[in-house]
């Protein structure tokens, strides 16, 4: 018959130890970050460029953004009253 306990045979240098249990989540989500990483930049031949141009774009809106909302020189809708 078969070996089915580690105790009998040499079957104890078959036994795959688990990690520890935060160490195996750590390596599931370094895992699930490369993936992702892989699949966004799928295609792309320069992904740093692409990551740079995307933070550039982000700082510009950014930049709209207060200029609009702080300035509010001009832009926007004006009432004006006739009495």
């Amino acid at each position: 018959m078969g070996m089915c306990l580690p105790c009998l045979g040499g079957a104890a240098d078959d036994v795959v130890v688990t990690p520890d249990p935060e160490i195996r989540r750590r390596q599931l989500a370094e895992a699930a970050e490369k993936r992702q990483k892989e699949t966004t930049y799928r295609g792309v031949k320069n992904p740093d460029a692409v990551e740079r141009k995307k933070k550039k774009q982000e700082e510009i809106e950014k930049q709209e953004m207060t200029t609009s909302v702080s300035g509010g020189g001009g832009g926007g809708l004006r009432v004006s009253f006739v009495s």
